[in-house]
């Protein structure tokens, strides 16, 4: 799949799960329920142990399917290598790093580097991110999408940090492309409560398909 199909997904996807878990077993299963509840988007980030392996067997599954897997918190060229040999069809990080750009875009995968000031949007643009990651978005708040925009109206960006269904709406109205949701999100499943998570999920997806609808 071409980078602008996969940014395409992303997009149409609208809300990424930031899927963490203390074992590998319970990161597939709770990104299995958020896909079962409709969040088409997977950020498996690589706190979780063994997280290749968790995404090679998600990609796996999920494979010919419109769910869009992929990498967080990665931090190297060596994880984002490893993200990718697994089948990881996007990589997202807390922070730029200019390698693992020129990695990614050798491979024709979208990098979505977490950045706090225009500078650093700036900076990813010209190594090759359409998409940037705004985080930590309950620092930054929503006033920052439509500053940003303004010097740089063909930037994409989606915030991470602090989104919540009571605030979904804010963000969109505000400009971001696609959104990142945690805690909020898929919390229950480091309780191994999966159930709540598609739930979750379902309330997520009504949320977003309503916003855009209206």
């Amino acid at each position: 799949m071409q980078k602008v199909e996969i940014l395409k997904n992303i997009e149409a996807a609208g809300v990424i799960a930031v899927v963490r878990g203390n074992t590998p077993e319970q990161a597939t299963k709770t990104s299995e329920a958020a896909i079962k509840g409709g969040v088409k988007g997977i950020e498996l980030t690589f706190t979780v142990p063994h997280a290749d392996q968790v995404i090679a067997g998600l990609s796996e599954k999920f494979a010919g399917t419109d769910a869009v897997i992929g990498a967080g918190t990665v931090l190297d060229t060596t994880t984002a290598r490893l993200a990718i040999m697994a089948g990881a069809q996007f990589i997202v990080a807390p922070t730029f790093d200019p390698d693992v750009a020129r990695l990614c875009n050798l491979y024709q995968i979208p990098y979505i580097p977490g950045c706090m000031s225009v500078t650093e949007m700036q900076t990813a643009m010209q190594y090759g991110s359409s998409l940037v990651k705004m985080f930590p978005g309950n620092t930054l708040t929503t006033k920052m999408i439509g500053n940003v925009k303004a010097p740089f109206p063909q930037i994409s960006i989606m915030p991470s940090g602090g989104v919540n269904l009571d605030n979904l709406e804010d963000w969109f109205a505000a400009g971001a492309t696609v959104v990142g949701a945690g805690g909020n999100l898929v919390g229950p499943g480091d309780k191994g409560d999966f159930d709540t998570v598609t739930e979750n999920a379902k309330k997520y997806m009504a949320e977003f398909n309503r916003i855009k609808t209206a």
